[in-house]
């Protein structure tokens, strides 16, 4: 067995060699707000529920280990002291993935993802409409845990109302966890689902995806296109050129001879294939041909 000093290990390695360990993670997708009534979404995996009565939820987003900033959750829950913490099924996987992109604090991530702000019934954030258990909390504390990047801050956090979609629901009242499909989050680009295992998903761009918000209409509002479908397609940085999407249908026609007079719902069925093997690139040129 291999065996270490926290002490003696970069903040780096140390973080990863935990975040592989202690998985998979449930993750707190938390809705905030600022201030001055920006919405803000994101994802953390340092989360758990640590008591019944009175309910308590603790999810904590650290200080970036990169350079020590901190996140604009963290900054919104220090001045609005509410949030609105959303489960993360395996339908909104890939769009809460995009959400942990950092936008600039004036960008909605709501909107980036694809995901609807649903209005909460006590507290100013919005609660997120596809995911199927949502907990609007009161922040009753924030525990710093250190000053240096990597340090923990733990918002703890007292549920005043929760709401459990009736597709999760048994007839005894109770939650179908198969029905749920959660997902956790583990090392490196690995996520867990529950009722499946391991799986990866790539980690956003540093310089920033498209965004849903910045897709064509058609795709936008696809009735073939799933949510992860749209989550995958909005972390490019750019769109394909004209040149490279004529090359690509050329290339394609000869296996779909119908594919330039194809309508847009049968384009978005081919996509979505594309999409299933991880060829965005593929999908798009396909989109927008």
């Amino acid at each position: 067995m291999i065996s270490f000093i926290p002490q003696d290990l970069s903040t780096g390695v140390l973080h990863s060699y935990l975040l592989s360990a202690v998985a998979p993670r449930p993750i707190a997708f938390a809705s905030t707000i600022s201030a001055d009534g920006n919405p803000n979404l994101s994802p953390f995996s340092f989360f758990n529920v640590f008591s019944a009565n009175p309910p308590v939820l603790i999810f904590s987003p650290a200080r970036r280990v990169r350079d020590n900033t901190t996140k604009h959750t963290l900054e919104n829950v220090e001045t609005v002291k509410e949030v609105v913490i959303n489960v993360v099924n395996y339908d909104i996987v890939h769009q809460m993935s995009l959400t942990s992109t950092e936008y600039p604090e004036d960008v909605n991530e709501f909107e980036k993802a694809g995901l609807t702000m649903l209005a909460s019934d006590i507290v100013k954030p919005f609660r997120v409409a596809e995911s199927p258990v949502q907990f609007e909390c009161k922040v009753n504390d924030i525990v710093h845990l250190g000053n240096e990047g990597g340090a923990g801050n733990l918002v703890i956090c007292e549920v005043v109302k929760l709401h459990i979609s009736e597709d999760v629901m048994t007839k005894d009242n109770t939650i179908n966890q198969e029905a749920l499909d959660l997902v956790a989050r583990a090392g490196g680009s690995y996520y867990s689902r529950a009722k499946k295992g391991f799986f990866e998903i790539p980690k956003p761009l540093r310089n920033m995806g498209i965004g849903v918000d910045n897709m064509p209409e058609h795709v936008r509002n696809s009735m073939i296109l799933t949510g992860n479908n749209l989550g995958m397609l909005a972390n490019v940085e750019t769109l394909p050129n004209a040149d490279d999407v004529n090359k690509f249908v050329k290339d394609i026609s000869e296996r779909y001879p119908d594919i330039k007079t194809a309508s847009h719902r049968e384009k978005h069925k081919l996509a979505r294939n594309y999409l299933s093997y991880g060829d965005v690139e593929s999908a798009w040129k396909l989109l927008l041909s």
